[in-house]
Order: structure tokens, then sequence, then C-alpha cells
């Protein structure tokens, strides 16, 4: 058996399973709250491993790995940044936002912000808090895709239009299909793969380099700036650098597809204190394994171009081609993982927030299935066309959502409701201030600027006093 036809069998294995989850799920679908959030019954493991693998996309697999291999130990700032960032949406926000969600009868981010319909502004609110998780997630989304076309692309040698049908085709069907049951579930055992992979992969990369100490010496002939923590740059850049590489971790509270893995765990104090455990030792063991890949890859690949492939070739040399068939299968996990739970989180804006669903559970069914084949559609021809990287368009988009509903959530959950004129304006302050930085073309030493003062932004329009009005006589 060659290596192609051994990696075909295992991924033809593979998407088998996910389709046959998919159908599964249907059958436990009746209504919007399985759709959307699964009964609010999934148990810590579920919830836990597709919440940070819903999270953890091919930007962690492909553009982490590909970040250590390009900017050495400066890439380290990743990961206190979203391991800090998933600790803190499971140790602090899961309680409230389970509760919250509960109470106010809540299947999406946009209902737990804007209150009930016919509350004041709670129609603009659901306006803008969908256009901005539309568009921000058709970024996410076709990132996802453009990721399932380098790793079919570099696997198997076909033309890029013919990898990102092939890897979206999948997610589409099983989405559409098995709604958040099936996504959930799909996350859960693509979870699981990712973990192993980010354990087995990195330790065939350190031997084959030569242990620990043949890693450091290799790297001690690489330039000096690949072994700085903040690339050589002066003082203030320096801290710039470090400030905005922590600030991928403010993002964390405001992704819709991860906190509806909360506000969909089961009841009880027990399910959210597995679910931190689990969920903070899965990104402790991904993260960790993604860097050292990068950084093995170094030496292992040191003519590699695009630094986003080291993950795709250096399974091709170390392993054997059916196990290259798991690990590639790996890739498509992650890209799936969240691609999926951004499509689902996309239609509840459109037929939920929007209330284009319909009257009855069975028309509202109906058209978010259709919701989810539109917006895969849209994604597929943006990831065909678009060059740019995935590591950039994910955290465009994460910065986007994380500015203009984490500092809300936040607040909504810890103390209390914010009014309707400053969750509308601060939603807007948060997100434009982020697209807007984004656009300016920032050095890597003013990236703060893009994923930190648009959040600090945001908090000042929540607590910024109201000018007091005059008295008249």
């Amino acid at each position: 058996m060659d290596r192609s036809t051994a990696i075909i069998i295992t991924l033809v294995v593979y998407k088998v399973v996910l389709l046959a989850l998919g159908i599964w799920g249907a059958r436990r679908t009746r209504d919007t709250t399985d759709y959307y959030l699964g009964g609010r019954t999934l148990g810590p493991w579920v919830a836990a491993i597709s919440a940070s693998a819903s999270g953890a996309s091919a930007w962690t697999i492909l553009g982490v790995s590909g970040a250590a291999f390009a900017s050495g130990l400066s890439a380290l700032w990743i990961f206190p940044a979203c391991v800090g960032g998933i600790a803190f949406n499971w140790l602090v926000l899961a309680p409230g936002v389970r509760r919250l969600s509960l109470k106010r009868n809540a299947l999406t981010i946009t209902e737990l912000l804007a209150g009930p319909p016919g509350s004041r502004l709670s129609a603009p609110i659901r306006i803008i808090a969908s256009l901005i998780i539309i568009v921000s997630l058709g970024f996410y989304v076709c990132s996802q895709f453009q990721g399932a076309g380098k790793t079919f692309g570099a696997t198997f040698d076909i033309e890029r239009t013919e990898s990102v049908l092939l890897g979206a085709g999948i997610v589409v069907l099983y989405t559409m299909v098995g709604g958040f049951w099936a996504v959930s579930l799909t996350d859960t055992l693509q979870g699981l793969l990712m973990a192993a992979t980010a354990v087995a992969l990195p330790i065939a990369a350190l031997v084959e380099v030569g242990g620990i100490g043949g890693l450091i010496d290799g790297l001690q002939q690489t330039s000096p700036d690949y072994l700085s923590i903040t690339k050589d740059m002066p003082l203030w850049a320096g801290i710039g650098f470090v400030a905005g590489s922590l600030g991928i971790g403010l993002g964390f509270p405001g992704q819709p597809h991860i906190i509806v893995r909360l506000m969909a765990l089961r009841a009880g104090a027990q399910a959210i204190r597995q679910a931190r455990f689990i969920a903070l030792g899965w990104s402790v063991i991904v993260f960790t394994g993604m860097l050292l890949l990068g950084f093995c890859g170094r030496l292992l690949l040191p003519g590699l171009l695009d630094g986003e492939q080291v993950f795709v070739e250096a399974t091709n040399i170390l392993f054997s081609p059916v196990v290259a068939g798991v690990v590639i299968a790996a890739v498509l996990s992650a890209i799936m993982s969240t691609a999926d739970s951004q499509l689902l989180v996309a239609s509840s804006s459109v037929t939920q927030d929007l209330g284009l669903g319909g009257s009855n559970s069975r028309t509202m069914l109906l058209r978010s299935r259709l919701v989810v084949l539109t917006l895969s559609a849209g994604a597929v021809i943006a990831a065909v066309v678009n060059d740019e990287s995935i590591f950039n368009q994910v955290l465009f988009a994460w910065g986007a959502m994380g500015a203009a509903f984490g500092p809300l959530l936040i607040v909504t959950v810890l103390r209390g409701p914010v009014s309707p004129v400053r969750t509308l304006l601060a939603m807007v302050v948060g997100c434009t201030a982020s697209v807007v930085a984004y656009r300016s073309g920032l050095q890597d030493s003013e990236k703060y600027i893009e994923r930190v003062v648009p959040y600090l932004l945001a908090f000042a329009v929540i607590y910024c006093p109201t000018p007091g009005r005059r008295r008249t006589s």
C-alpha cells in the first residue's frame, strides 16, 4: 500500500464515523434548543473538549506551529495568552453564563446581551450583534477552509479549489444534518485526536533532532532574534509586542462558538469543576505540542518557505503512511471542529437573533440548515480567492468578536445587566476599533493597539460616568 492510498483510506474511515455521528445527532434534534444547544445536557468531557477544540482551530495546528517555526521563542507568549483565556472562561464565566442563559431562556450570546424581544433597543442590538458575528465568522470559516486546502494540497498534490471543496463538503454535511449534537460529538472526537497528535508528532520531531539538547544546540545556530522572546526589539517596542501577544487571550470571553458550550453544559457544580480540569489539561497539551513542533521544524525543514506547512511536512517525513493518514486527519479535525461550530452559530444569528427562522420549530430547523449551506458556499468562494495567512485572518475575526462581546459578557455575568444604550455603543466601539486597527497595517510591536485597546475602549463605554443634568430654576 502506498502513502496516498493509506492516507485516503484513513480519512474515508474517519469521515464515515463523523457522518454516522451526524446522523445520530439528527435523531436527537427535535427543536431549536436541541439544534443550537443540545438540550443543555452536555456532559463535562463533551462540553470542555468541544469548546476547546472549536476555539483551537487550524489556527492552532497550522498557525501556532507556523508562528513558532517563523518567529522562534517570541511565539511562546501565545501559550499564556490562550491557556489563560481558556482558564478565565471556565473558572470565572462558566457558572454565570450557564445560569443566566437558563434564566433568560437564551440560545445565543446575542440573546444574553440584548434581553427578550420587545425590550428597549433589543432589535438594534440584535441586528448589530448578528452582523458582527456573521461577518467575523465568515472570515473565520474561510480561514478553516483554506487550512483544508493547504492540507490536501500538500498531501495529495491537488489543486487548491478541489482541496477546499473536499475539506468543506464533509463539514457542511454533518453540520446541516445533526446540528449541535453532531457538532459537539464530532468536536470531541476531533479534539481527542488533536491532543493525541500534539503529543506524538512533537515527540517524534524532538527525537529526530537529538532531544532537548539537540534542539537547543540547533536553535543556537539560528539568527539571534529567533532566540529572543521579544524578537530583539528595543525596550518599549518589546513591551508593546508582549502586550499584543498576551492580548490574544482577551478574545476568549467574546467568542460565540465557545460561549455556547458553557451555555449547553448540564446543570451542577460538579460538571463545571470537571470541565475546567479537562479543558485546561487539553489546552496545555495542544499548545505546548504545537510550539515545540514549530521549533523542531526549524531544524528538520530549514528550507520550508511557508511556516504553516510545518505540521504537514513534518508528518510526511517522520511517520509511516498509515500513521501519517491519522495525523493528517488531525489537521482536518482542527479545521472541522471550528468551522462546524462557527457555521452553526452564524446560522443561529440569522434564524434566532434576527427572527428569520419562521413561526414553528420545523420551519426554523429547515431554514437553519439552508443558512448553513449558504454561509458555507460564501466561505468556500472566499477561501479559493483569498491568499492571506490563516494566522492573520483568524486573529482579525477573533479580535473583532472579542472586543465587541467580551467586555459586555464579563460585566453582564459578574456585575449585572448593562444598559441597552451602553450595550449597543460598547459593541460598535469595540468592533470598529478592532477592525480599524487591523486595517492600519500595524507592526508586531503595535499589535496591542488591535488586541488590547479596543477591549479597553469597550469597557470605558460601559463604565464611563454619565454627565449630570443641569438643574433649571
